[in-house]
C-alpha cells in the first residue's frame, strides 16, 4: 500500500511537472494524445459553453465568456499547485509518514499532506518536521519546486498579458479602417473613398505580420485564444477573417490594388487559422450556412462598383472566389463554433457607428466626428 502510494505521487510529480514545462516553458505545440493541460480545459470550458448558450447572445453573455480566460489560468495554475503537493504528501507517506507532530506521537496522511503544502509554498510553521534523511531530502525538493514555481508564475503573466495586449492594439487600429464590426466591404469602401488605395496594400502587409504574431503566440500560449476582445462586436477571429476575405477578393481581381502582397498575407493569414484548429482538435466544418451565396455576392459586387471599386464579376473570378474561401472558411467555422466567436458577415446588413464615434452616454461624440464621418468614411 505504501509503495503504490509513492509510485503513485512520483507519476503525479513528474505529470505536473512536464505539463507545467510544455505549458509554459517550451515554445511549440505537443501532440501527445494525453496532457493535462487538455484535460483541465476540455473538463471546464464546455461547460462553460453550455452556461453561456442558455444566455440570450449579448453584452451579458460576452461578459460571462470573457471571464473564463483568465479564470481558466488561475484554476490551472492552483490544479497545478494541488497536483504537487499531494504528489509530495503520497510521496512521504509512502516513505513511511518519517516525520513528527507537535504533541502527538501518531502522524496521520492528513499531517503529511498539511507538511506538504507548508513546505511547498514555503510557509514554514515548524509544526510538522521531518525526521528521516530521505524525508529531509523531499522536504527541501519540495520547497525548492515551490519557489520555482511562483518564479515561472511571475515571468508567466506578464508574457501573456503582453501578448494579449499586443494582439488588441493591432485589432483596434481596424475601427476606423473596416468598422466595427470589421468587414472586407468597409476597407474597400474607404479606401476608395478617400482616394487612397494603397491603404489597402498597408493594411495586409501590416496584417500579414500581425498574422504570424497571432501564430506564434497562440500556439505557444492557446488560453490566449480563449481571451475575448474589449469590445463586444470584435475579436481576433473576426480580424483574421476580415484580412482573409480582403485578401480573396484582391486576388480575384481588384481594378487598382495589384494582387501580390494579397497573395503573401493571404498565406500567412490561413496558415495560422489552420494551426489553431489543430490546436483545438477542431476539425473543419465544409457545411453549413454559406457566408456569401450568389445573390449576396452580386449585392457586395453591386455595392463596390457604385462606391467606385471595381471588382471583376466573370464567372472564372467567382469560381476563383469560392476555392479561396474553402481554402479557411471551414476551418474558421470550426473555431468560432468553439470558441463562441461570431463569424463576420463580407458586407455588414446594415451601417453601424465605428466604437470609436460611440460612447456610454450617445452615439456620436459632437459634431466634429460627425463630420469626420461623413468627409472621410
Amino acid at each position: 500500500m505504501r509503495a503504490a502510494a509513492s509510485a503513485i505521487g512520483i507519476a503525479m510529480i513528474v505529470l505536473v511537472l512536464l505539463d507545467a514545462f510544455e505549458t509554459i516553458v517550451l515554445p511549440r505545440r505537443v501532440t501527445r494524445p494525453f496532457r493535462l493541460t487538455t484535460l483541465f480545459y476540455r473538463l471546464t470550458w464546455k461547460p462553460w459553453r453550455v452556461l453561456a448558450a442558455v444566455m440570450r447572445p449579448g453584452r451579458r453573455r460576452e461578459t460571462f465568456l470573457s471571464f473564463f480566460g483568465p479564470l481558466s489560468l488561475l484554476m490551472l495554475l492552483g490544479t497545478w499547485a494541488a497536483g504537487l503537493t499531494l504528489g509530495f504528501g503520497l510521496l512521504q507517506w509512502g516513505l513511511g509518514a518519517q516525520e513528527t507532530v507537535t504533541g502527538r506521537a501518531v502522524t496521520t496522511f492528513w499531517d503529511v499532506l498539511y507538511m506538504s503544502g507548508s513546505t511547498f509554498f514555503t510557509l514554514g510553521l515548524g509544526d510538522v518536521l521531518p525526521k528521516s534523511g530521505s524525508a529531509k531530502f523531499f522536504t527541501i525538493l519540495e520547497c525548492a519546486m515551490g519557489i520555482a514555481f511562483l518564479g515561472l508564475i511571475i515571468g508567466y503573466l506578464p508574457v501573456i498579458y503582453q501578448s494579449f495586449s499586443e494582439r488588441e492594439r493591432t485589432i483596434a487600429l481596424l475601427d476606423s479602417r473596416a468598422g466595427s464590426p470589421p468587414t472586407a466591404f468597409e476597407v474597400l469602401r474607404r479606401a476608395v473613398r478617400t482616394n487612397n488605395v494603397q491603404e489597402v496594400i498597408l493594411i495586409l502587409q501590416q496584417f500579414e505580420s500581425w498574422a504570424a504574431d497571432i501564430l506564434e503566440s497562440h500556439i505557444s500560449y492557446p488560453v490566449l485564444c480563449l481571451y475575448r476582445s474589449q469590445h463586444d462586436n470584435q475579436s481576433w477571429l473576426a480580424a483574421l477573417m476580415t484580412i482573409l476575405d480582403l485578401s480573396a477578393l484582391v486576388m480575384v481581381g481588384v481594378d487598382g490594388i495589384p494582387p501580390a502582397q494579397a497573395r503573401l498575407t493571404f498565406a500567412m493569414a490561413r496558415h495560422t487559422v489552420v494551426d489553431l484548429t489543430q490546436i483545438f482538435n477542431t476539425p473543419p466544418i465544409p457545411d453549413g450556412t454559406d457566408r456569401l451565396p450568389p445573390e449576396k455576392l452580386a449585392g457586395l459586387r453591386k455595392a463596390l462598383r457604385e462606391q467606385g471599386v471595381e471588382l471583376r464579376e466573370d464567372a472564372e473570378a467567382t469560381e476563383k472566389l469560392t476555392r479561396l474561401r474553402a481554402l479557411y472558411e471551414p476551418h474558421a467555422k470550426a473555431l468560432a463554433k468553439f470558441l463562441v466567436l461570431t463569424m463576420p458577415p463580407f458586407r455588414a446588413e446594415k451601417e453601424r457607428k465605428d466604437n470609436w464615434q460611440t460612447s456610454a452616454w450617445k452615439k456620436i461624440e459632437g459634431s466634429d466626428a460627425m463630420m469626420i464621418t461623413e468627409e472621410h468614411f
